[in-house]
C-alpha cells in the first residue's frame, strides 16, 4: 500500500496543492496505521492507545478532505470542461469510496468510546482492506477526472 501510495504521488504530486496535500496526509495515514499495528504485536507497548487516537485522527481528516475538499475539486474541474463520461465513471469510484467512508467512522467511533482493545488486532486488518479498496478507487477517480484535464487545468 505504501508503494501505491508513493507512485500515485509520482504521477500527480505538483498538479494541484490539494492533492499534494491530500497525499501526504495519505502517506501519514499509513505510517500511523503500520505503527499501530506493529505496537500491537508488542505486548507490552504502552503507547497502543496513543497510537490508536492518532490513527483514529487523521483517518477522520483524511477522509474529511477527501468527500469535503478532493472530490468536490475533481467533480467541479470535469463539469466545467463538461466530462459527463468522466463524472459517469466517477460515480462508480465514488460509491466504492462511500461504502468504505461508512466502515471506517464506524471504526472509530467504536475505539473512541472504549478502552477495550480486544478486537483491535481483526478490525485493524479490516481497516487495512478497506483503506485499500478506497486508495484505488480515489487513484481511479484523479485519474479519470484530474490527470484528463491537466493540460486544459495548467
Amino acid at each position: 500500500m505504501l508503494e501505491d501510495c508513493k507512485s500515485a504521488q509520482e504521477r500527480w504530486g505538483g498538479v494541484s496543492e490539494i492533492i499534494d496535500r491530500w497525499l501526504q496526509e495519505r502517506q501519514e495515514l499509513l505510517v500511523d496505521y503500520c505503527a499501530l499495528s506493529s505496537a500491537l504485536t508488542e505486548p507490552q507497548d504502552s503507547e497502543c492507545g496513543t497510537k490508536l487516537r492518532k490513527l483514529c485522527q487523521i483517518m477522520v481528516d483524511y477522509v474529511s478532505a477527501g468527500h469535503f475538499e478532493v472530490y468536490e475539486q475533481l467533480m467541479q474541474e470535469a463539469k466545467e470542461f463538461d466530462d459527463t463520461e468522466g463524472l459517469r465513471a466517477a460515480s462508480g469510484f465514488y460509491k466504492t469510496i462511500d461504502g468504505t467512508t461508512e466502515d471506517i467512522l464506524d471504526f472509530n467511533d467504536k475505539y473512541q468510546e472504549t478502552d477495550d482493545l480486544e478486537t483491535l488486532n481483526a478490525d485493524l486488518s479490516k481497516v487495512g482492506e478497506w483503506l485499500a479498496t478506497r486508495f484505488e478507487a480515489e487513484d481511479s477517480m484523479i485519474e479519470v477526472l484530474h490527470v484528463a484535464h491537466k493540460d486544459q487545468v495548467a
